[in-house]
């Protein structure tokens, strides 16, 4: 069996921490930390849409991600002109994960922007993001609904996501940096909270994934998911599911 440096279980989260309203300005926020991943993430109410849905009385959701010079072990270098790929697809994928979570046609002609900031990183940035963001994003629209500026919570599911990998033979749940690194398979699931799917992300650096061992890692995902959920359930306040 496979042996981690922080001395966890195979199917072990690292310690997850949630603090609420971090920013004094944002409509949601919070500070999300795994272990040695840590990121600021916060949610912008704004009242407009982009031109695609202008007149369609649908709201919008869209999130950008990004990591700060030294949240890493070397210095990474500020984006100037565009959006690095890595950036662009985590932050596409982030997106779509909590656009499983609420019924824009309820926030009317709105756009809700995720801003997810890693500040320390340690693995597990996209997944410990959706999962944060998620936080952020329920604040945001949960005020509006206490104003009566919209006329119902238009929060659907909660959506939370974790990392799953395989190093020899071994399945573990919540891969450090280095345990990505040496994974032969690694992947990001998101799932509701009725643990439906909502995005798969997989790799096989090594050799090709038996299909038996797919199944085995959504099920360890789906166990670590389910305890992040009952973590931001507790942070938020739910006690029913949507």
């Amino acid at each position: 069996m496979f042996k981690r440096e922080d001395k966890r279980k195979f199917d072990q989260l690292r310690l997850i921490k949630i603090e609420r309203n971090l920013l004094k300005y944002a409509e949601g926020s919070c500070l999300i930390e795994a272990g040695n991943t840590k990121l600021v993430i916060s949610a912008t109410v704004e009242d407009k849409v982009p031109s695609f849905l202008r007149d369609t009385k649908q709201g919008w959701l869209t999130a950008e991600y990004g990591m700060i010079p030294r949240s890493s072990k070397e210095r990474i270098v500020r984006p100037t002109m565009r959006v690095a790929g890595r950036s662009l697809e985590i932050q596409r994928m982030i997106g779509r994960a909590l656009r499983a979570g609420i019924d824009l046609d309820a926030i009317g002609s709105r756009t809700i922007i995720i801003d997810c900031d890693v500040i320390q990183a340690d693995g597990g940035t996209r997944t410990l993001a959706i999962s944060g963001a998620f936080c952020a994003l329920y604040d945001a629209v949960n005020s509006l609904f206490k104003k009566r500026i919209i006329g119902v919570n238009p929060i659907k599911n909660v959506i939370a996501a974790i990392s799953v990998g395989m190093l020899g033979n071994d399945l573990i749940l919540d891969l450090t940096y280095e345990e990505d690194f040496r994974a032969d398979v690694d992947m990001n699931v998101c799932m509701t909270d009725r643990f439906e799917l909502v995005e798969i992300q997989g790799t096989a650096e090594g050799r090709p994934l038996p299909k038996e061992k797919l199944n085995e890692m959504i099920e360890l995902a789906q166990k670590g998911i389910s305890e992040i959920i009952e973590i931001q359930k507790e942070t938020l306040g739910i006690t029913t599911i949507f």
